[in-house]
């Protein structure tokens, strides 16, 4: 079955493609039409909260593993995600700090890897829009260059938090966020449950309750149920998206196709379609975490109105960058770090140390023998993260000499830190990268490829905010 020409085809309904696609239609005709190919089907965020208690759901069979829609070759590392309407706007835990700027100059100021062909100067305006939308709760002032007030107030600090805040000042921070500090559009107030991934409250950001309004508009037809595996491409321009429904192929032509997916699929989909760029799924990963347990000497750490309360960035930027990694320093304030000994339950702090790391070609996603299900193939950390790890264990200490610390405890490197990054660069020629500064692929000019899968680097902040950002700089500067 062939489906009617459309202006413009869409995979996706996650973060980068809702922010373009929103961006889009304030730009575009009455007259256009716009196709949205979802993989996955609407699973509501009630649904979900239901099938977490315990209790039975119609929507049960929308429970799907990320394990079941990938081939991970590498069983120690983890990559979840969510197949459905909105994405992994439904499992990701609402951090949205912005990059620092000099995380798009890694090249230029540290001699590291390749500089991004986009700077935070032109993305500036567009993390604004994003936070807008996302109604970011965070505070005034920022180690990274901000005016203004966020749209909702930041959360409260826990003690420990107030202590490095009077020291650091705006070096440690109330953490951005989209897990809302008091009732706004659609949300409630966060109750810091610390299980955001469902929120049960509605608190956190989703494409859900974003009331973004894109796939209400009468110009979208969105379908459900949509793999798509292959684009057909003639003469360097993308001519149909090819998918199936229902297990039976279908295809839709469209004048500009925009890649949205997560970089797993949206390179599946790429290789599929003859790419040849030998850039093309390589140099994909995430950043490096590990959780620190600070013991504190009669001393209560209590307070707090959030899951990852703060942000230090002590270990973050400087010429410590030219030989090993930002490190972002995320305060936890969740009920799980709780002492044992009688009488010191709550004498601690937790901190999450978040490394950024580099894209290794050793690192690299392929297709496999079926053609909806990507091969992963992940083996190295760089040497460059490593010892940005050796590192903190030297500094952290007194960096925390403000605090009356008992003991720290160093917990094994996190599986995971729910970030999938790279597999088609972003750089300003065909020679480093896949896309270009406005996610056009480089060979195939009305293409789009969206995302995390972009990113040139991989910086130690959480990603969502700068994707959204950078769909939205997209879509206004290429229409």
């Amino acid at each position: 079955m062939k489906h009617e020409h459309y202006d413009l085809v869409i995979v996706g309904t996650g973060f980068a493609s809702s922010f373009f696609l929103k961006k889009y239609l304030s730009k575009a005709s009455a007259d256009k039409k716009v196709l949205v190919l979802e993989k996955g089907h609407f699973y509501p965020q009630a649904e979900r909260l239901k099938i977490k208690k315990g209790l039975s759901s119609a929507y049960q069979k929308y429970e799907q593993p990320w394990e079941d829609h990938i081939l991970n070759l590498n069983k120690n590392k983890e990559w979840p995600f969510t197949t459905a309407y909105g994405g992994s706007s439904n499992c990701w835990w609402g951090c949205t700090p912005r990059f620092m700027p000099n995380d798009f100059k890694m090249k230029s100021v540290y001699g590291i890897a390749q500089d991004w062909p986009v700077s935070y100067e032109e993305l500036d305006p567009y993390y604004y829009e994003a936070e807008e939308i996302m109604s970011v709760s965070g505070p005034e002032g920022t180690p990274f260059p901000r005016k203004g007030k966020y749209p909702l107030p930041p959360h409260a600090f826990t003690l420990v938090d107030k202590i490095l805040h009077k020291k650091y000042g705006n070096q440690y921070i109330s953490q951005p966020g989209a897990r809302a500090s008091q009732a706004t559009r659609g949300r409630n107030g966060c109750l810091s449950f610390s299980t955001c991934e469902t929120c049960p409250v509605n608190a956190k950001f989703t494409i859900e309750n974003s009331e973004i309004g894109v796939y209400q508009d009468k110009r979208v037809k969105l379908l459900y149920g949509a793999q798509v595996y292959q684009l057909e491409i003639v003469n360097h321009l993308v001519k149909e998206v090819l998918f199936e429904q229902d297990g039976k192929p279908q295809s839709a032509k469209g004048e500009v196709v925009v890649l949205g997916a997560n970089p797993f699929f949206n390179t599946n989909i790429l290789l599929n379609s003859g790419d040849k760029n030998p850039l093309t799924g390589k140099g994909f990963g995430e950043q490096l975490g590990m959780q620190v347990l600070i013991y504190l000497d009669n001393m209560t750490n209590a307070g707090g109105s959030n899951w990852v309360n703060a942000n230090g960035y002590m270990l973050y930027d400087g010429d410590h960058r030219k030989d090993f990694a930002a490190c972002l320093i995320e305060a936890n304030n969740a009920p799980y770090d709780i002492r044992l000994e009688r009488g010191k339950h709550l004498n601690v702090a937790s901190f999450r140390m978040v490394f950024e790391d580099l894209p290794l070609l050793s690192n690299y996603i392929t297709t496999s023998a079926d053609k909806f299900v990507p091969e992963i193939h992940f083996q190295d950390r760089s040497e460059y993260t490593l010892k940005a790890v050796a590192n903190m264990k030297e500094k952290l200490p007194g960096i925390l000499s403000c605090l009356p610390v008992e003991e720290l405890k160093y917990l094994p490197p996190a599986s995971h830190e729910g970030h999938i990054i790279g597999g088609a660069r972003m750089s300003q020629d065909i020679r480093n990268g896949v896309v270009d500064k406005h996610m056009i692929h480089h060979q195939y000019r009305n293409l789009f490829v969206l995302g995390a899968s972009a990113f040139t680097t991989f910086g130690p902040s959480n990603p969502t905010l700068t994707l959204s950002a950078m769909s939205l700089f997209a879509a206004d500067k290429s229409f």
